[in-house]
C-alpha cells in the first residue's frame, strides 16, 4: 500500500488544563500528535474557570501542529476519515445560540462556587441521592446541572439570553461539535454527567429539569458515542467528520477495550478513577459509587453501563514525598526506592489528605503513617505510598464487586504511575488477579478514535476494536500467598481507622 492509500482517524483530547491532537493509523499507532497546555482562571478561591473561546482556540491550534508534522510525513490530512473527541467532562459552558458567543465563563469540573447552592438543593430535595435512580449521581458541586443552576441565578448575561429564548448550555464536547460543525449534540456519556439525562431512557429527564430550572430546548440533542454527528466546516480538516465522542474516563475504559461485564480500568494519575462495566443494566451503588453511562457505540448499539469509583490521592502523594518531604527527587525514582525492600516492614500510609472518597465516605480522614519502627527505611515509606494507592484500588474495586454481583476478571490500567513497574505489581498483588497495562498508553485518545473510526466505517465492531487496542499488553500477575494477601490488607484496614475522627 502506498502512502497515499493508507487512512487514518484523528482525536481530540480536550482537557483541564491542555488540549491535544492525535493521529492514529488504522494499527492504533500514533503518527503525530500536538499538545497546548493552558492555565485556567481562579477569580476566588474555589472557582475554577476558562474562557470557551480560548478552550476553541487552543484545540485548533493542536490541529493545525499535528497537521502539520503528519504533511512533513509524506501525508495529507484529506487521509484522515473521521476525528473524535474525548474530554473533560462536567464542565460547562452557556453560549447565545443566535451570536455563537459564549455568555460567561466556562465553570470547570472541580470549581467549587456552588457549594452553598448544592446545601440547598440538597435541603430542598430531602436527600443528595434523591434523583440519583433516574440521573446516577448524588447532588454534589461536580456536575452540570448545578453549574447552570448557580449561571442562570448569578450571571446576568445568561437570564437576558433565557428571557430570549437563545440560551444553550453545553458540556467542552457539545460546544466543540457545535463551533467545528454547526450541530448542538452530545453524547450518552457527556449527558450522565449533568444530573438531567435519565439514564434508563437517555433522554432529558422532565423531573430533573424541572427541579434545577433547566430547559430542554437550552440542552443539545443526546446521541450515542459514535456515528456522525457533522462535519468540519473549516481549517485543515475542513470536510471531515467529527464521529466519536465520549467523556473522558469513558474513551479510557473504550480504549482499554473493556467491553465485557466484570471488566474494569483504572487510570492512576495525580488521582484514581476506576470504571467497572455492568453490562446492559444499570446498577444502582449501595456502597457510594457513580452509576454511570459506560458508552454506546452506534445509534441502534445497546448501551453499557457502568459503576465508578474514585480515590482522591494517587500521584499526588508522590509529588507530596519529592515536593514537601524532599525523600525522592524525581517521580520515577520512588519505583527504585520502593524495591529496596521485600515489603513495607509494617509500616502504611493512609494518603487522607482531604478525607477518603469510596467506599469509606470520611471527609473527617486525614493523612497518617503507621507502624513506623527504628527498622523502617526510606525503601519502606515510598512502598507504603505506592500501597496506599493499590489498597484503594482494591476497596473500591470490592465495593463494585458487591454492587454488581459479578466476579472481576481482570484490571486494565492507565496513566503516569503505571510506569512503575513496581507499582503494577503490587497492585497484582494486593488483588490477586492479573493487572494488565497496554503498551498504548494514550488509552483516552485511542478511545475516542476507536469510536470515531466505528462511526465512519474504518473498523466494523467491537471485535475489530479490541484487536486494536489490545495489539500488545504486559500482564501482572500476583506472586503471594493469599493468607499474606489478607494480612496485608487487614493492616492496611487497621491503619484506616487511625485515619478517621482528625477533622
Amino acid at each position: 500500500m502506498s502512502k497515499a492509500d493508507e487512512i487514518f482517524i484523528g482525536a481530540i483530547d480536550q482537557g483541564t488544563s491542555s488540549s491535544r491532537f492525535l493521529i492514529f493509523d488504522v494499527k492504533g499507532q500514533i503518527v503525530a500528535s500536538h499538545q497546548a497546555e493552558y492555565e485556567n482562571h481562579y477569580a476566588k478561591a474555589g472557582w475554577v474557570e476558562k474562557d470557551p473561546n480560548q478552550i476553541l482556540q487552543s484545540v485548533e491550534t493542536v490541529i493545525v501542529g499535528a497537521c502539520r508534522r503528519f504533511q512533513a510525513l509524506g501525508y495529507e490530512p484529506s487521509q484522515i476519515k473521521g476525528v473524535g473527541i474525548t474530554n473533560q467532562r462536567e464542565t460547562t459552558v452557556a453560549f447565545d445560540i443566535e451570536t455563537g458567543e459564549p455568555l460567561t465563563s466556562a465553570i470547570i469540573w472541580n470549581d467549587v462556587r456552588t457549594k452553598e447552592l448544592v446545601h440547598k438543593l440538597i435541603a430542598e430535595a430531602g436527600s443528595a441521592t434523591r434523583y440519583a435512580t433516574i440521573n446516577g449521581l448524588p447532588i454534589t458541586t461536580y456536575f452540570s446541572a448545578v453549574k447552570m443552576r448557580w449561571m442562570l441565578e448569578n450571571v446576568p448575561a445568561v437570564k437576558e439570553a433565557r428571557e430570549k429564548g437563545t440560551l444553550r448550555f453545553g458540556t467542552i464536547d457539545s460546544w466543540l461539535i457545535y463551533k467545528m460543525t454547526g450541530n448542538f449534540v452530545t453524547d450518552v456519556t457527556n449527558a450522565s454527567r449533568t444530573m438531567l439525562m435519565d439514564i434508563k431512557t437517555f433522554k432529558w429527564s422532565s423531573e430533573c429539569l424541572d427541579f434545577f430550572g433547566v430547559q430542554e430546548s437550552e440542552l443539545p440533542e443526546i446521541r450515542s458515542s459514535s456515528e456522525i454527528y457533522g462535519t468540519i466546516k473549516d481549517g485543515r480538516l475542513e470536510g471531515v467528520a467529527i464521529a466519536g465522542c465520549l467523556g473522558d474516563q469513558q474513551a479510557a475504559m473504550v480504549g482499554q477495550s473493556c467491553f465485557e461485564t466484570g471488566e474494569a480500568k483504572n487510570t492512576y494519575g495525580t488521582d484514581c478513577f476506576m470504571l467497572f462495566n455492568t453490562g446492559e443494566t444499570p446498577i444502582f451503588s449501595k456502597n457510594g459509587l457513580l452509576t454511570t453511562v459506560g458508552y454506546q457505540l452506534g445509534a441502534d448499539a445497546k448501551p453499557k453501563y457502568a459503576l465508578e469509583g474514585s480515590i482522591a490521592v494517587a500521584g499526588s502523594a508522590i509529588q507530596w514525598l519529592r515536593d514537601k518531604v524532599g525523600l525522592i527527587v524525581s517521580a520515577p525514582e520512588i519505583g527504585f526506592l520502593a524495591d529496596t525492600v521485600d515489603d513495607n516492614g509494617g509500616v502504611y500510609f493512609v494518603t487522607a489528605f482531604s478525607g477518603l472518597f469510596a467506599p469509606y465516605w470520611r471527609d473527617d480522614a486525614r493523612g497518617c503513617i503507621v507502624g513506623l519502627t527504628q527498622y523502617a527505611t526510606r525503601g519502606h515509606l515510598a512502598r507504603a505510598t505506592l500501597e496506599s494507592v493499590c489498597y484503594q484500588t482494591r476497596a473500591i474495586l470490592d465495593a463494585m464487586r458487591k454492587d454488581s454481583g459479578n466476579e472481576l476478571r481482570r484490571l486494565r490500567v492507565d496513566g503516569g504511575m503505571t510506569n512503575s513497574e513496581q507499582a503494577m505489581q503490587i497492585q497484582a498483588d494486593i488483588l490477586g488477579i492479573e493487572v494488565v497495562r497496554p503498551e498504548m498508553r494514550e488509552t483516552t485518545a485511542l478511545g475516542a478514535a476507536l469510536a470515531a473510526g466505528l462511526g465512519v466505517g474504518v473498523w466494523k465492531d467491537e471485535s475489530e476494536l479490541r484487536q486494536v487496542a489490545q495489539s500488545n499488553v504486559t500482564a501482572f500477575w500476583s506472586g503471594i500467598s493469599d493468607d499474606k494477601r489478607n494480612d496485608m490488607i487487614a493492616g492496611w484496614e487497621k491503619a484506616v481507622q487511625r485515619s478517621l475522627d482528625w477533622a
